[in-house]
């Protein structure tokens, strides 16, 4: 074999096994959750899923695990559920650009020979935590797929997963009286009266996606 291509041999094999040390496949299923929002932002209405996810690490023992991965521009932590890994993930661009991060950990296979897969993950086996204009603070909805409602961050993830089949967790915010009032309402800051609801919230929003985690990682490996 020519040298040349010894050595691009060699190179691929090494990148081989630096990518199964790093990342190898549990014996169950492996999901990943991201929260939503702005980084730099965490006590926004907008950025309440992220609130959600800090609740998660923190329920699953991982808060002080997190850990800057610059190949998706995001925060990650692995936490184990029984035989089923999660992956937690905190995007690091701004909520317009969730999906790049969301995306880059899912897989990055396609992109570029010289990028490398990092969880391998089908669109299904993704969770969106986000807020949600249309529902009032204290409400919860686990929606399967569909359209992003106009959130921006949902529909980042939809263009660059390219599907729509993403389960999602949508915490309500509530919708200002005023059209005009809605952009400050959702960059602002929860209110006084609101932070005392957030504490049982980011519980509920915890246990409800645990216990759809549990049950559909119970369901047979050949589908979910």
């Amino acid at each position: 074999m020519p040298p040349a291509r010894l050595w691009r041999a060699g190179l691929w094999l090494s990148r081989a096994m630096s990518r199964c040390v790093l990342e190898p496949r549990p014996v169950g299923k492996r999901w990943l959750v991201a929260g939503l929002g702005n980084p730099g932002l965490p006590g926004t209405r907008h950025s309440v899923g992220m609130a959600v996810l800090g609740q998660l690490a923190r329920r699953l023992g991982v808060a002080e695990s997190w850990a800057r991965d610059r190949r998706c521009a995001a925060d990650l932590a692995l936490a184990s559920l029984g035989d089923a890994q999660l992956v937690l993930l905190r995007p690091r661009r701004l909520m317009n650009a969730n999906g790049r991060s969301v995306a880059r950990a899912v897989t990055r296979a396609t992109v570029s020979p010289h990028q490398v897969e990092l969880f391998g993950l089908t669109a299904e086996e993704v969770y969106l935590v986000h807020d949600e204009l249309d529902k009032p603070l204290g409400k919860l909805a686990l929606k399967l797929g569909g359209s992003a409602r106009g959130h921006n961050g949902v529909r980042s993830c939809i263009s660059c997963l390219n599907s729509n089949a993403m389960p999602r967790l949508r915490v309500g915010i509530g919708r200002p009286t005023h059209p005009d009032a809605v952009q400050a309402h959702v960059l602002g800051c929860f209110s006084a009266c609101e932070q005392e609801l957030l504490p049982p919230l980011l519980e509920r929003a915890t246990d409800l996606l645990l216990d759809h985690i549990r049950e559909r990682s119970q369901r047979p490996l050949s589908g979910t």
